[in-house]
């Protein structure tokens, strides 16, 4: 007797890598004390997060082998995406005190849209004036972060 057939093979290595990552910040989260519901400890949330995590994984692992799941092959994966999504992060990091929140957020929108096999300039930059607007008014007028908004030349 064989075990169950895998039907929709990418469902189940995205329920896999949700899993995964549960384990890990499960395991992480054992260095920390979880305290109680009523008096929480750094260590509560992020095992009752993983706890989720994990429980959305197996449900997304048991749905690709039911019979009547979608079959579906995994297929190659493309880095480009995540290399530019990741990339864009590296350079916000690097570029946040010299440029500035502004500067630094229209390069990692301006970057990280490169990673949508539909870029488009326009899109690039109407969501980058959006997206900078909106961070604005949250962190630094909403929140009161102290960041540098314009580059260090301009402070």
């Amino acid at each position: 007797m064989t075990g169950p057939t895998i039907r929709n093979q990418r469902a189940f290595a995205s329920g896999a890598l949700f899993l995964a990552f549960a384990i890990f910040f499960f395991m992480t989260a054992l260095n920390y004390p979880a305290g109680s519901a009523a008096r929480m400890g750094p260590g509560y949330f992020p095992r009752l997060l993983a706890i989720v995590l994990a429980t959305i994984g197996l449900a997304v692992m048991l749905s690709a082998v039911r019979r009547t799941a979608e079959r579906q092959e995994l297929q190659r994966w493309d880095l480009k995406g995540p290399a530019w999504v990741t990339g864009s992060v590296a350079l916000f990091a690097l570029l946040l005190f010299p440029l500035g929140l502004m500067g630094a957020l229209f390069v990692l929108i301006v970057v990280s849209s490169k990673a949508s096999p539909e870029f488009a300039w326009t899109g690039a930059l109407a969501n980058a004036a959006v997206l900078i607007t909106l961070c604005l008014l949250v962190f630094v007028y909403g929140l009161g972060l102290q960041l540098p908004v314009w580059p260090a030349l301009l402070n």
